[in-house]
């Protein structure tokens, strides 16, 4: 045959005559996009993102239908290129409903696959279950026990009536691992050579330092504690999170090669300094360890006690006498902690105030039942205007009786005194849990920021020393629930290890396809009550520190693991529209407008059809007609109500269909989905 030259990207290419821009490009490993073309079939070019530049020719070249010419020179990524398949892409994707993910995983914080996880261990792949997990989450048995769940207040389960018990499904799944005997360990790459100091041993200290070893570096951690685990270790009690699960899981981080170090106080033992200047990089992640003040008369009297340091003395199991009658004052999962570790140390009397009612409590509904079913007693629409003291020592606090006015910034009626309205009870210990704050001493030479937190780039996570990063309750935002710490941490280790490489990057957010889904759209699902977490009696578990919940048999955990609706695209990981759409940045919301909504369907006999993730490609219609022969669908309506069906809409074409599922294969967006054959007895 004969051959031609070609000049792509620079390279001097040999090829075939009659070949095209796009068939020489792959032979030579140059990647140029595509969405609507395969080998298999008749170059198309719908989709538009297969545009290259060639000298001396004025416009755009479709790549798959352009036949190369001899002496061509051609560049696949200029300027010119790159904006035309953003907005291309940007044009597909603004009639796109793809649903990439669940609202589960799109709302927690760390960004794990839920949907994922759930789906393994409802078919009972608890191993993979925990693999899936650990791709972003380090300590998942920890975690899952302590979480607020943020994924289950987005889960649309809810929707039907309950939602799925995510955060206890995950703690299940690792428990299972952890005591297997054969527990999930990642693949660590080779050395790399590099060396990173890790700055504290908490959760957000702990996953740098776990995925940086997973990445092949020299991980070394510097806490300030007897033992690491920060604040899982020493701001959560027993009974919720046993201090032996947490170990195993430090344990398996330690199994990495992470070295660490404990008992080292920076500015005392060392100083900032001397750890940078002998690693290639540091992270700093501190957390917050002081208990914040409330500036009222009568707080430095002996028997007031700050939350978290009330927590850290009972965690390291110092003596700590608080007498009969206790009152911690917060709403948050630190004040339940605190009350619930009172009533198991033998006070009497336990008071929670709160400025305002149940239900602007920020803590955990579930923790606030189970404090109440212990004893504790709430006080709402209170507020400390002194505490009040005899012989240096708590005898009272006065509370001001407080009303709800107007929202305040965060959209949470605001507390306004009562004139003249007081109540005064008789105490022991005064418990301060509304707040923490980070201790700076060692780190000075770092900027802070106005709240006195290290400034932290908030993509990059860069302090304002070269090589030093921060993440966690130390930075901009303040304390936050561990699983924000974790997120953190695992982006800047994608941060810090391309900083390693050489690489000035930031974390960049994924883009997704998100979808509205109302109870309405779900009117016809089967109502099957979430799975109660066995636990022990509040008269038997208020009496010690063990953990109160019992756990999930498998049989339970697989059971409500099938509640799950399964919601986000069973195709994201696989979709080549969002994965190009990430790498081009697009913005499709500047294409607004009418958007298809159009129902599932099932016309071929195991083939699922979303019409909404349709971008109208063709590879479909051209597979089943060039390759299969049979020419079941086509093109069915004109301009935007245009759909792919079987061919005239026909029923009796649908019979044709020989199920190679080859339409499947060939779709780069799932609009075409594989179902089991259970599902697929009738066609509809």
């Amino acid at each position: 045959m004969d051959k031609i030259k070609v000049t792509i990207d620079g390279k001097e290419l040999t090829a075939e005559k009659g070949q095209t821009i796009l068939q020489i490009a792959r032979d030579n490993n140059i990647e140029i996009p595509t969405l609507c073309y395969i080998d298999e079939v008749k170059a198309y070019g719908a989709c538009g993102l297969c545009v290259v530049e060639a000298e001396n020719i004025p416009k755009l070249l479709r790549a798959c239908a352009t036949i190369a010419s001899d002496g061509m020179v051609i560049r696949t990524d200029t300027p010119r290129v790159r904006q035309s398949r953003k907005i291309a892409l940007e044009l597909l994707i603004s009639d796109h409903t793809g649903d990439c993910k669940g609202p589960c995983s799109l709302n927690c914080p760390a960004g794990t696959d839920c949907q994922g996880y759930v789906k393994l261990i409802a078919e009972g792949k608890f191993r993979e279950a925990v693999e899936l997990v650990k791709d972003r989450v380090p300590l998942p048995a920890s975690i899952g026990r302590v979480c607020p769940h943020p994924c289950e207040t987005a889960c649309r389960r809810k929707l039907v009536e309950e939602p799925i018990s995510i955060a206890f499904l995950k703690s299940f799944a690792a428990d299972e691992d952890l005591k297997s005997g054969n527990k999930f360990m990642p693949e660590v790459k080779k050395a790399s050579g590099k060396t990173v100091a890790v700055i504290g041993g908490g959760p957000a200290g702990l996953t740098a330092a776990y995925f940086l070893a997973v990445k092949g570096h020299k991980v070394k951690i510097y806490d300030a504690m007897p033992k690491m685990g920060g604040m899982l270790r020493y701001g959560i009690p027993q009974y919720r999170l046993p201090k032996e699960v947490l170990d195993a899981e430090i344990a398996s981080i330690e199994e990495l090669g992470v070295e660490m170090k404990n008992n080292v106080k920076i500015g005392n033992d060392i100083t900032l300094d001397e750890i940078r200047k002998s690693h290639d990089a540091v992270i700093v992640a501190i957390g917050a360890w002081t208990s914040s003040s409330m500036g009222v008369e009568g707080e430095g009297l002996d028997g007031v006690l700050g939350g978290i340091d009330f927590l850290r003395s009972v965690a390291m199991k110092n003596p700590v006498d608080i007498g009969k009658k206790v009152a911690v004052i917060g709403g948050g999962n630190t004040a339940m902690d605190a009350c619930r570790s009172a009533v198991r140390l033998g006070a009497e009397e336990v008071y929670v105030i709160y400025r305002r009612t149940r239900a602007e409590m920020p803590a955990e509904k579930v923790e606030i039942d189970e404090a109440e079913e212990e004893g504790v007693i709430y006080k709402f629409l209170c507020n400390p205007s002194e505490i009040i003291g005899e012989n240096g020592r708590v005898k009272a606090v006065k509370l001001q009786k407080m009303m709800l006015g107007e929202p305040d910034a965060g959209g949470r009626r605001r507390p306004v005194p009562i004139e003249g309205k007081f109540e005064t009870i008789e105490l022991d210990t005064v418990i301060m849990a509304i707040g923490q704050k980070i201790n700076i001493k060692g780190f000075e030479q770092l900027e802070l920021t106005n709240r006195g937190n290290i400034a932290a780039d908030e993509k990059s996570f860069r302090t304002s020393i070269d090589g030093i990063f921060a993440v966690g309750d130390a930075t901009n935002r303040g304390a936050s629930i561990a699983i924000e710490a974790i997120g953190e941490a695992q982006k800047a280790s994608e941060v810090v290890d391309g900083y390693l490489h050489g690489e000035n990057v930031g974390y960049k957010k994924p883009f997704v396809v998100e979808k509205t889904v109302t109870a309405a759209d779900l009117a016809d699902r089967e109502k099957c009550a979430r799975a109660g977490m066995p636990q022990r009696s509040p008269e038997e578990r208020k009496h010690d520190f063990d953990e109160i919940n019992l756990g999930f048999t498998p049989e339970q955990a697989m059971s409500e693991a099938k509640r799950c609706l399964q919601c986000g695209c069973h195709d994201y990981h696989e979709c080549k529209l969002i994965g190009y759409a990430n790498q081009y940045d697009v913005h499709p919301e500047r294409f607004a407008g009418d958007k298809h909504n159009c129902p599932k369907e099932r016309k071929l006999v195991c083939i699922e059809r979303d019409q909404n993730k349709c971008i109208l490609c063709n590879l479909c219609v051209r597979v089943c007609d060039e390759e299969v022969g049979k020419g079941v669908l086509g093109l069915v309506g004109r301009g935007f109500t245009t759909v792919i069906k079987p061919e005239f809409n026909s029923a009796e074409t649908v019979e044709f269909c020989m199920n190679c599922r080859k339409c499947v294969d060939a779709c780069p967006t799932g609009a075409r989905r594989k179902i089991g054959r259970a599902s697929c007895r009738e066609r509809v």
